[in-house]
């Protein structure tokens, strides 16, 4: 399998009551997931609420990822708007042993293309020979990073995969129509994998992973393999979590759902707040009646 393909899921990370990180309880989700067959793991991304995790927890967080990981890759979310600060957190995850990073484009600061080349291009250099992953995803940065955009960033040879989370559909066949041998398309969205796969992604970086990884890697393998119709139904039967883990803001259904099946709690860092009873209530329902099983 090439680098980075398949099944990828962007870990949660839990928190105890009074907002510290659940360092056992994280461990526990990452030993569940491994369980579940997945291909990659990702720390530190929008799903772990790296906005809001401090400088501190950062190598505690990645360590311990890569203790319970055993043979599964381990990719870490060190993007920043702060070119610098990118280049730091890349550096440093590194030299903790990871195999890869995973770098958003900048937010709020808004870059050209001819910055977005440059602020790549100083992540890279500070972390010599590391693969990194390209992530796109304008509705938290504010910034879409077209193909015209990606084709230049192409041209760094450490930059060897995008994933895609714009959840424009067009947009993603045009990035796989013209996607440069050696390089690699991940989707970025649950309820678009397998329109992503059908078109020329490789891959899934998936939040419903962290719930169901068993049936979110059943759905991806299927996908690839190309038997079409299975892969139709594994879809449809997780969809409605699909669905109900975006009924608000990521993560904030997820932590509710992985407190339904008692593997953390549902505490978030504000100015995230819990799942509402509606949220809670839908999730129960979708969990209790088997859904994932086509």
């Amino acid at each position: 399998m090439t680098l980075f393909t398949g099944l990828s899921v962007a870990l949660a990370t839990p928190f105890t009551p009074d907002f510290a990180v659940d360092f056992p309880a994280f461990r526990r989700l990452v030993r569940h997931v491994v369980d579940g067959g997945v291909d990659n793991l990702v720390v530190l991304g929008s799903t772990g609420e790296a906005a809001t995790i401090l400088e501190a927890e950062r190598d505690a967080l990645i360590t311990a990822c890569l203790e319970e990981a055993g043979t599964v890759p381990v990719v870490a979310g060190t993007g920043s708007n702060a070119t610098a600060q990118a280049a730091a957190w890349t550096r440093r995850a590194q030299a903790l042993g990871v195999q890869g990073a995973l770098v958003v484009t900048p937010y709020y600061n808004k870059p050209t293309p001819g910055g977005l080349v440059a602020h790549f291009q100083a992540v890279t250099q500070a972390a010599p020979g590391l693969p990194v992953i390209i992530y796109n995803v304008p509705g938290r940065t504010g910034l879409n990073l077209l193909p015209a955009t990606l084709s230049l960033l192409w041209q760094n040879p450490q930059l060897v995969a995008v994933k895609e989370s714009s959840g424009n559909l067009a947009q993603i066949a045009e990035i796989a129509r013209t996607l440069p041998q050696g390089k690699v398309l991940l989707s970025g969205d649950d309820n678009l994998a397998l329109a992503s796969m059908a078109v020329g992604a490789s891959g899934l970086v998936s939040v419903l992973a962290n719930v169901l990884p068993a049936e979110a890697k059943r759905l991806v393998d299927l996908a690839l393999a190309g038997r079409r119709a299975e892969a139709i139904a594994q879809h449809q039967a997780l969809l409605p979590l699909m669905d109900a883990l975006f009924l608000e803001s990521n993560p904030i259904p997820t932590k509710a759902a992985l407190a339904l099946k008692g593997i953390c709690s549902d505490t978030l860092r504000l100015p995230l707040v819990a799942a509402s009873a509606a949220t809670r209530a839908r999730l129960a329902e979708i969990l209790k009646a088997g859904v994932g099983v086509a």
